[in-house]
């Protein structure tokens, strides 16, 4: 296996991640929420930046571009083709069904629409894992911002359908302890979030990372994904409604929580 991953905390609550093809020599960041402490993970790590791979403009996910440029001059940008307008700077714009390149690796480029308009995910479908910026994180989803709730449940389902259960999922914030607190006042009875939870709590005491998760783990616990199951709709009073519209419920519901 040629691929490591390297997760770590930037900013506040913003997972910075480095994927490393030892093949290669490669090196990509998922985002870039800060210069510094990207360039300081890839230090300790001894590998040298290559490339960036951005998954939608939040501020948050690329305000370190100007910084991690000034230090690595060659850097590749990627992103979305949607939005490039509002990142600037992409050597590579990006759509469904094109390749994100890291030295000898790939990924599957995914258009995931809710969070952002032009939001994509990268599916690195030989070391089976995913990158999912904002649109799924573990036990929620990214607010919706830029289009009808309706085309983030079809993201979120995309995904869902796309990916295996034994897909390890990357997401753009450690939001999880939180998103615990909101699935439990859907589905308190839900024995496999009941263990999650506490696993969560113990990871976050002892100060480490509840990521990666696996899309297995997402679809038994994660609501939002769940919209089509009867103890979801039921908990929403939504029994036999369509699904997206159950999303949108639950989605509110979260905007408020």
């Amino acid at each position: 296996m040629t691929t490591h991953v390297h997760q770590f905390i930037c900013l506040k609550d913003n997972f910075g991640v480095l994927v490393h093809d030892s093949g290669s020599g490669a090196t990509a960041s998922i985002d870039a929420p800060d210069a510094d402490t990207i360039i300081a993970a890839a230090a300790e790590k001894g590998w040298e930046l290559t490339d960036l791979l951005v998954t939608h403009h939040h501020a948050d996910h690329i305000q370190g571009i100007p910084g991690l440029k000034a230090r690595f001059p060659k850097l590749r940008i990627a992103g979305p083709a949607k939005e490039a307008a509002r990142i600037g700077a992409l050597d590579f714009p990006l759509a469904e069904g094109d390749y994100a390149r890291v030295g000898e690796i790939a990924a599957h480029v995914i258009e995931t629409p809710g969070h952002t308009a032009g939001h994509i995910c990268y599916w690195f479908a030989e070391d089976e894992i995913a990158f999912c910026g904002d649109t799924l994180f573990a036990l929620g989803c990214g607010r919706v911002f830029e289009t009808p709730l309706g085309v983030m449940w079809d993201s979120l389902s995309k995904l869902a359908d796309r990916l295996p259960g034994e897909a390890g999922i990357y997401c753009g914030h450690e939001y999880t302890q939180a998103n615990a607190r909101f699935a439990l006042t859907i589905e308190p009875e839900n024995s496999v979030l009941k263990n999650r939870v506490e696993e969560i709590n113990r990871l976050r005491a002892a100060g480490r990372a509840t990521l990666p998760t696996t899309m297995a783990l997402e679809l038994a616990i994660n609501p939002f994904l769940r919209a089509e199951q009867p103890e979801v709709q039921a908990a929403v009073g939504m029994m036999g409604a369509d699904p997206a519209a159950v999303f949108a419920e639950l989605r509110t519901r979260k905007d408020h929580f």
